[in-house]
């Protein structure tokens, strides 16, 4: 049993890497098509609400079942250590889908393909992250634990507070009605898409306090999914609003991309 959980991993491991690159490729010329990228042909789709609910899920309920089969479930350090993730996931699941509901005057569905492909990300990544924290990591007693859990958590809150106040941002534009508007003020004076900096920041931070190939691998596949997308966000500021959008303005990456 022990075995066949390890080979798991080790595919699991293995597969976070190799869908990274074709993610990358595919997102430069084809983007998702929710939010800004709407368009028909993508089939069925359901209320965007539900479908960051169904589709960010995983990572909640998959967690709490994993974790108690761990060998460090009874480490504070490894409790400690889970409790950032699940302080994203669970805004993401519970809270990001109440503030789109309350604020959003869009009817725009979202297709269900893109919602099932999420899933199952999100159920490669929660199972990697959470058997890599409760029973595969193995310097819970090293003297640097501390420092790396520390110092990626100032990465990770601050990432978090720019992604939660840029989507805060965003949703309030929605909230006034007529159409999209330039988003102005704060990290927006830097960047197209601050809350996907903020996101690649957070998992930069978590990449650092578990201090593993699946935290960094996870932050590789953040990178390939949101860049692309946050380049193709700009394009599309620049080309509606053109002289009216600040052309100092990066993509994602202050001063960079």
């Amino acid at each position: 049993m022990a075995l066949l959980d390890q080979s798991l991993f080790h595919y699991s491991l293995l597969s976070i890497y190799l869908i990274g690159p074709p993610t990358f490729i595919s997102l430069k010329f084809l983007q998702a098509p929710y939010g800004k990228h709407h368009r028909p042909g993508w089939g069925p789709t359901i209320s965007p609400p539900l479908a960051w609910i169904l589709m960010e899920s995983p990572t909640l309920w998959l967690t709490l079942l994993l974790f108690p089969y761990g060998q460090h479930f009874t480490n504070p350090k490894a409790l400690i250590l889970m409790s950032p993730f699940l302080l994203h996931y669970f805004h993401r699941t519970c809270i990001y889908p109440l503030r789109i509901y309350r604020n959003s005057k869009t009817t725009g569905g979202f297709p269900v393909s893109v919602a099932v492909m999420a899933f199952g990300f999100n159920l490669l990544n929660a199972y990697l992250q959470v058997r890599w924290v409760s029973h595969y990591k193995s310097d819970y007693d090293g003297g640097l634990f501390w420092w790396k859990f520390f110092g990626g958590l100032v990465v990770f809150v601050w990432g978090m507070r720019i992604n939660t106040w840029a989507d805060g941002v965003l949703l309030g534009l929605k909230k006034e009605g007529g159409g999209y508007k330039v988003p102005r003020g704060g990290w927006f004076e830097l960047v197209s898409c601050p809350n996907y900096f903020g996101e690649i920041m957070e998992w930069l931070g978590w990449a650092v306090m578990t201090w593993s190939w699946a935290g960094f691998g996870f932050l590789l596949y953040t990178c390939a999914n949101l860049v692309p997308r946050a380049c193709a966000n700009h394009e599309w500021y620049l080309e509606k609003f053109k002289e009216d959008y600040p052309k100092s303005r990066k993509a994602v990456i202050p001063f960079l991309c």
